[in-house]
């Protein structure tokens, strides 16, 4: 075997590819879309505050990236497809757009699980299905990351509606990869443990609830933002080709047993 016979690793670069970051003002999505960007990737950054979006876009500029803003509400399917499908479709779309209302399951409010299911899996679903008529329509195939959580796979104390919402992302994830595959779209989700954002701050306040966290984390500690940069641009990329319809775990182990 010569050297020039060895296999090469595909390219993690997206030079050239347009990517969709939903939830990109902050939190995970802002981690997202700054690594695309890196990677080379034009990125759209999507939520629906403005000029938070516009903060991102300097910032992403200021390192050499390319990026754009359009602010919209997820939840409100109409405008969401109003918005994406003024577009030009995109190579990669990821979805980090969520909410968490916890508590017992007792205790429970209507309202509460409404607003959950709605932002968490009714409008990954239907934002989704939009970005994949664009790239069908195209022809070029994509990349379809939803950031999910490691309560798609396990359960979790006063998280009976988002354990839900998360699980029932992992079924979507599944059926859209097997339907969407004969056009070469890959959809796979990202299950991050607890990680340090706005969304668990509160958690974060709470030293014994830190406490019990890190202990089920069998590295032993929370999760950064920067631990799942690189996991979004492996997805996104040619080095994960052959990949869909499964679940990336960013738990430090925590389902491990």
């Amino acid at each position: 075997m010569t050297l020039a016979s060895l296999p090469r690793t595909p390219s993690f670069r997206l030079d050239g590819r347009r990517a969709l970051v939903t939830g990109a003002s902050s939190g995970i999505g802002l981690g997202a879309a700054a690594a695309l960007a890196a990677a080379g990737a034009h990125v759209v950054c999507a939520a629906r505050g403005q000029e938070r979006l516009a903060d991102v876009v300097r910032a992403i500029g200021a390192e050499g990236g390319k990026a754009e803003a359009i602010a919209f509400d997820i939840a409100d399917i109409a405008a969401m497809r109003d918005a994406i499908g003024g577009l030009e479709p995109f190579d990669i779309y990821v979805n980090s757009a969520g909410t968490a209302r916890h508590g017992p399951a007792l205790e429970t409010q209507v309202a509460d699980f409404d607003s959950v299911s709605a932002i968490n899996w009714r409008a990954a679903h239907f934002s989704a299905a939009e970005v994949a008529r664009g790239m069908i329509a195209r022809g070029r195939g994509g990349s379809i990351v939803t950031i999910s959580s490691q309560m798609g796979h396990v359960g979790g104390v006063d998280r009976s509606v988002y354990a839900a919402s998360k699980h029932a992302l992992e079924g979507m994830t599944k059926a859209m990869a097997i339907e969407w595959a004969p056009h070469a779209i890959r959809v796979n989700t990202i299950c991050p443990t607890f990680i340090r954002t706005p969304l668990t701050e509160q958690t974060f306040a709470n030293p014994e609830r830190t406490r019990w966290i890190t202990e089920k984390i069998k590295l032993g500690r929370v999760g950064e933002i920067e631990d799942i940069m690189g996991a979004v641009v492996f997805l996104a990329s040619d080095a994960a080709a052959l990949i869909t319809g499964t679940s990336l775990l960013i738990d430090g182990g925590w389902t491990a047993g």
